[in-house]
């Protein structure tokens, strides 16, 4: 079988609006939906997952409200094979469909009785009857990663010969590897004529990598979230998996990558999840450098400790004090503010900072350093 290449067509299609709120105790109003939907398509994210709306009230609410904003983004409503879901999401202006199967021995057995023929039925009659109202529809195989291999080829294959435009490969527990990811995906490309999604969770910390594992497999699209918000311990990170792309793979989504720290913080503010600060590209000490060594080789050459530029994603380089800070950065934190300090003093004041730091657990704020600076004086 012929490794496929990464293609430069990548589409992302952001489901934060609806697995991102399944997160548990997030719940969006009607107005930080419309929010996010309009910031998202701002950027320039291609796809929308805009929630469930069979779900009714508020959710059909938001969902309609975004179908009615004219975005640029194509809108998305998530639905089970059930022809209520579809009349549902039509009730709120939708002209494209997802429509989620189980694919795997345990998820058959929970929610089909162990009846796999009679959940291809009920998929087959439920595009039958989204393709007579109009719509386009997706497939997705839930729990394609714990599938039987074969099995999940046959189903994608019915279901790319019954007329869906693409099919959902789901790591619904994040159970996956890259490695594997990629030889389940590359079967499924394989064979397919329609293109294959990736939709990965953070179970074992590798949403992201198996995202890109599916798209380096050939998938076309990725489903995201901000901030990897999400089921159990989340999604692949919408801004993770965009600058991953751009510095290892040299794609260029077509998002405009210098809002997504705004965006981080919007989306943590609606689902009141603050963002932890080791955060890959969005947490607070991204770009902040303590360490000694590291400060000192970033303010020679920035290169040294950054994979990219801070401004690229929203962020301005920090140089923090604390513990691990060497007298380069305290040097040059003083040069800054025209204070000198002789040798004596410097380390003097290096010890304690570190002092402090220990006893207060967070890094010296300009205050406090400058205070410590009057008393080694």
């Amino acid at each position: 079988m012929k490794e496929p290449t990464i293609t430069k067509a990548i589409q992302i299609n952001d489901t934060t609006l609806r697995d991102g709120e399944q997160a548990a105790g997030v719940a969006f109003n009607v107005e930080e939906k419309v929010a996010i939907a309009t910031f998202l398509d701002a950027i320039g994210v291609q796809e929308l997952e805009v929630g469930i709306p069979v779900m009714g009230q508020d959710e059909a609410k938001a969902i309609r409200a975004i179908a009615d904003l004219g975005l640029n983004a194509k809108l998305l409503g998530w639905n089970r094979a059930v022809a209520s879901d579809i009349r549902a999401s039509i009730a709120c202006g939708l002209q494209r469909v997802h429509i989620s199967v189980p694919v795997s021995e345990i998820q058959i057995a929970a929610k089909f009785h162990g009846q796999w023929r009679t959940m291809l039925e009920r998929l087959r009659d439920t595009i039958n009857y989204a393709l007579d109202c109009g719509l386009a529809i997706s497939v997705g195989g839930e729990d394609s990663s714990r599938a039987d291999e074969n099995f999940l080829l046959d189903v994608a294959l019915a279901a790319q010969e019954w007329g869906a435009f693409r099919f959902r490969f789901c790591d619904t527990v994040g159970i996956l590897d890259p490695i594997t990811t990629y030889q389940k995906v590359s079967k499924l490309v394989f064979f397919l004529s329609i293109p294959v999604e990736m939709h990965t969770h953070n179970d074992l910390g590798l949403a992201t990598a198996n995202a890109l594992a599916g798209i380096k497999a050939g998938a076309l699209s990725v489903n995201t979230t901000v901030n990897g918000l999400g089921e159990r311990a989340g999604n692949a990170a919408l801004e993770e998996v965009v600058m991953a792309l751009k510095c290892i793979y040299k794609i260029d989504v077509g998002i405009d990558t210098k809002h997504l720290l705004e965006l981080s913080r919007m989306v943590a503010k609606a689902s009141n999840c603050p963002v932890p600060p080791w955060k890959a590209i969005v947490g607070e000490n991204t770009f902040a450098h303590e360490s000694g060594i590291h400060a000192h080789g970033v303010l020679q050459n920035p290169l040294t400790y950054e994979p990219f530029d801070p401004k690229d994603v929203g962020w301005e380089r920090r140089l923090v004090v604390g513990k691990h800070s060497g007298k380069h950065l305290i040097n040059n934190f003083m040069a800054e503010r025209g204070v000198t300090l002789n040798r004596e003093q410097t380390e003097s004041l290096l010890q304690a900072v570190r002092d402090r730091a220990v006893q207060s657990k967070h890094s010296i704020t300009d205050e406090e350093l400058l205070n410590l600076v009057l008393q080694v004086r």
